[in-house]
């Protein structure tokens, strides 16, 4: 709702929801208790406030699995009050320009199917959010095909001039969707804890021209408030929520619990004085702005510099041209996939295909992002998280090569697939002495 004939402020905010399938259930509660609850008590507090939401379905499926559905039920009432809007994504967050084309659409269809269940009627995601907003023009297609409307990729990702009043689209295949921009500065600067609630609203201020309406985009890991940063849900963005509270009987009226500014009394110093900004969720946007050219963004992530541009190194955290733990990842993962084809075509009796699907369900999650992640060293570095995706590799090759084993393929067939077996045990015998050296 535009508050009269002044110039708006539209902010956008997204929040990531994510944790890898590796993840131990002491730290899964630990975010929950620490993060989520409270960024939900946050949303439930402030009605007005509005805010886009990826969760991968991964981290629904745990969710659930392990008692914190709690979450799940508090996100979908935020839904249904209207105060969010949920993105598509890739369900087990690989890193999607780096995976076959048939695997972004797998996962791009079990992340809907599975949000789906859990959610109900209230996922009905018009935007996508590609994990760590990693981007090539390849991965266009899949993504228009499932029928989302609009993608957000990374500030760095722009190729022309930054949009604040116009809404640049892409084209894959004759098909045409919106692209939105985060602005990587200001979410840098939030994610960082290098900007209060009063520099968040002078910031939006000075963008402003004074020429027309503008829009704010900005996109950080739900984990940032109050898992990354102790309380950061309260101290920004409650206290910018706060100060965002539109005037009005419609608002006045509501029976608003407040519970955050009520136990930080003197915290809100803003009272009204913010009223030509607005918070709005990203799809939203779409109905506020006219679309712009059509450009192609530029191959990249939200963790991407322009030195990696410079250096062709687009994805430095996941596959760095200079890392040879990531390129013997990357190999094996290869490897790996071809293998799992491999028994789903030779499969040919009961037997061999229970091996191979089983093979197919376990290469899922084995797609993640955090095995890379872990071992950029960029500056993180974990033996144990690399570990795990090479275990859960090893797993899928274990059941694939048992079903080209038990098939009625030939013997030469049998042979070239266990010579692929080799050469993954010895990827994963040279990427564990590096794990151990280095």
């Amino acid at each position: 709702c535009n508050r009269g004939s002044s110039i708006m402020i539209y902010w956008a905010p997204l929040l990531h929801f994510y944790q890898p399938p590796t993840q131990i259930f002491a730290i899964l509660k630990k975010v929950c208790d620490e993060s989520y609850r409270p960024l939900i008590k946050v949303l439930q507090g402030y009605p007005y406030a509005k805010a886009t939401i990826n969760m991968n379905a991964v981290l629904t499926e745990m969710l659930w699995e392990h008692g914190q559905s709690a979450v799940i039920k508090g996100l979908q009432e935020l839904a249904q009050r209207g105060q969010i809007e949920f993105t598509g994504s890739g369900k087990y967050h690989p890193i999607l320009p780096l995976i076959p084309d048939e695997e972004i659409e797998r996962q791009i269809r079990r992340n809907h199917l599975t949000n789906r269940h859990f959610f109900g009627s209230v996922y009905s995601p018009r935007g996508f959010f590609p994990p760590e907003m990693a981007y090539s023009h390849e991965i266009l297609a899949p993504i228009a095909e499932s029928r989302h409307e609009w993608i957000i990729l990374s500030g760095i990702a722009c190729p022309a001039k930054w949009p604040m009043d116009i809404i640049y689209e892409v084209e894959a295949d004759g098909e045409k969707m919106a692209v939105f921009f985060r602005d990587d500065i200001l979410s840098n600067k939030i994610s960082f804890q290098s900007i209060n609630g009063a520099g968040f609203i002078q910031h939006l201020k000075q963008l402003h021209s004074g020429q027309g309406d503008i829009y704010v985009i900005t996109a950080m890991d739900a984990e940032t408030f109050g898992h990354h940063i102790q309380n950061w849900e309260k101290l920004f963005l409650a206290e910018v929520y706060e100060a965002l509270e539109p005037p009005g009987p419609l608002f006045n009226s509501l029976p608003v619990q407040k519970p955050v500014a009520e136990q930080h009394q003197g915290l809100f110093s803003f009272g009204s004085a913010a009223k030509d900004i607005e918070i709005v969720t990203i799809s939203q946007l779409l109905d506020l702005f006219p679309r712009g050219p059509i450009v192609q963004p530029r191959t990249s992530s939200w963790s991407t510099s322009q030195q990696d541009l410079d250096q062709n190194n687009p994805f430095p955290l996941w596959q760095d041209k200079n890392n040879m733990v990531h390129q013997m990842q990357w190999e094996h993962q290869s490897l790996c996939h071809d293998l799992v084809e491999r028994a789903l075509k030779l499969a040919d009796n009961p037997e061999s295909q229970r091996y191979a699907h089983i093979s197919r369900g376990l290469f899922d999650p084995s797609l993640h992002s955090c095995q890379f992640w872990w071992a950029s060293k960029k500056p993180w570095w974990d033996i144990n998280m690399v570990s795990h995706g090479l275990v859960q590799q090893e797993e899928v090759i274990l059941n694939a090569f048992r079903a080209i084993k038990l098939s009625g393929c030939s013997d030469e067939e049998k042979r070239n697939a266990y010579y692929q077996v080799i050469i993954t045990r010895d990827l994963r015998t040279k990427i564990r002495e590096r794990l151990m050296w280095d």
